[in-house]
């Protein structure tokens, strides 16, 4: 165990921790704070019969439950953990660093105390496969890997068999870096984009966010940053490292970017043919220019073209559910922004596909949304809070013909799911990528991913019922 780790679980003893939303984060590191003598406060919004059995058990374990509307008040501890969704600026939580108390979260305290080379993702969109990518292609050149972050698995709780011959590979949210006073060895920002606006007071609060990943860099960091993208390329100048650009439009020196012939370059050298990668579409060649840049020079360029090759993709992002007679059926539900699916899904299939669309609304502007629903949907399912939104940014479209795209409003998945399948013909393409986030119907956008599967996979027979 690093001395750095084991200093800090051994001041845990008698400190009195909050931590603030009792979740998927924040449950492991209950667990191991109580191990270590800590006096531990466990704190949420919801009541004891909303939290089930979970509550029963963190009792047993020693918690101390601090439940309902009043969760933060009287925040009298020395530690205080806030989840990523929480709102950095709550008033409860100024109060409390005013008072002289510890604020913090799981992922900052990681970074205070990894002791191993740390790669990390941020960007409105694609993070969740750059990150995975990158943690295939250390993985493939003999590394162990630590994954994790906001693609799901908290490090902290492993912090203790973390050995400063591995890596690290974290992908990062804005709500996790806001508070973020230590970066990244490498910093990867894939683009920004407005997102998130629904938390987050403005557009520049958000913007400034993300700048943390790259922000508090050294000389010896790297920061690897989409040079096609006017938000994320002005990260640059914050830069005291080494920057890599990446690029699909122009050559770059130092990064990866992609020759008109197809050909992927970092600099002069040739890595591999963009076709050499298994997963569709012009956004997952970018997720790899920004992969590659990250890791050149650790990784040689034989393991990257075997990833290329294999990795299928990760869940929930245009997976194939089913063929069913002769239609197919993709799960796109980390569709949550409309620049996620205008990049991904309507950018990718040649024909006009069946959509299911809507959700939670972040705020977030559908005008680019309209026009691409016009030029590749030939039937848009729209359900939760934006519908409304959607199918005016859609009828507001310059390119916009009325009955064209057909519109439908459905009550929620099992309707859309319903009406998708009796309105598909052989060929068609049926995507769920909703461009919203899931929070209107679903907890999580996985959540609703997996339903919008166990619809699909229920769908009677291998052909197309018969009218």
């Amino acid at each position: 165990m690093d001395s750095r780790v084991k200093t800090f679980f051994e001041s845990l003893q008698g400190k009195k921790v909050a931590f603030c939303g009792i979740g998927g984060s924040n449950m492991p590191l209950i667990r191991i704070f109580l191990e270590h003598g800590a006096k531990v406060q466990a704190r949420d919004r919801r009541q004891r019969e909303q939290l089930g059995d979970t509550a029963k058990q963190l009792e047993e374990m020693g918690a101390e439950l601090c439940l309902g509307e009043d969760y933060l008040q009287n925040l009298d501890a020395d530690m205080i953990f806030r989840t990523p969704g929480m709102k950095f600026f709550l008033p409860e939580l100024d109060q409390a660093r005013k008072e002289g108390r510890a604020v913090t979260s799981e992922i900052e305290m990681f970074f205070d105390l990894c002791p191993c080379k740390i790669y990390a993702v941020t960007g409105s969109d694609g993070k969740t496969t750059t990150t995975t990518i990158i943690s295939k292609l250390l993985e493939a050149s003999g590394k162990k890997v630590h994954l994790g972050g906001n693609i799901g698995k908290p490090l902290l709780p492993e912090i203790i068999s973390v050995e400063p011959e591995d890596v690290a590979v974290v992908e990062l949210s804005s709500f996790q870096l806001i508070s973020m006073r230590k970066s990244p060895d490498v910093a990867v920002v894939t683009n920004v984009s407005p997102n998130h606006l629904d938390i987050h007071k403005d557009m520049t609060e958000y913007v400034d966010a993300k700048k943390n990943i790259v922000r508090h860099q050294n000389a010896f960091s790297r920061a690897v940053i989409n040079a096609d993208n006017a938000m994320a390329a002005g990260f640059a100048e914050s830069v005291r490292g080494q920057v890599r650009l990446f690029s699909r439009r122009r050559a770059s020196v130092y990064g990866a970017w992609l020759r008109e012939d197809g050909m992927i370059l970092v600099g002069d050298t040739e890595v591999m043919p963009a076709s050499d990668i298994r997963l569709p579409g012009m956004h997952n060649v970018e997720n790899y220019l920004a992969a590659i840049s990250a890791v050149w020079g650790e990784v040689e360029p034989e393991d990257i073209r075997k990833v290329a090759r294999e990795f299928s993709g990760v869940q929930h992002r245009m997976e194939l559910v089913r063929e069913l007679g002769g239609v197919k059926y993709y799960n796109d539900s980390i569709g949550t922004s409309p620049t996620r699916t205008i990049s991904g899904t309507l950018s990718v299939y040649p024909d006009k596909i069946i959509l299911l669309a809507g959700g939670y609304d972040k705020h977030l502007p559908f005008e680019e949304l309209g026009v691409a629903i016009v030029e590749k949907v030939k039937l848009l399912i729209l359900m939760g809070q934006t519908a409304d939104k959607i199918e005016e940014s859609v009828k507001a479209a310059p390119n916009y013909q009325p009955g064209v795209p057909e519109i439908l409003r459905v009550s929620g998945m099992e309707e859309a799911v319903q009406a998708a399948y009796h309105a598909a013909d052989n060929g068609d393409i049926v995507s769920l990528s909703p461009a919203c986030a899931s929070f209107d119907q679903y907890t999580s956008f996985e959540v609703r991913g997996y339903h919008f599967k166990q619809l699909v996979n229920a769908l009677p027979g291998t052909q197309k019922k018969e009218e």
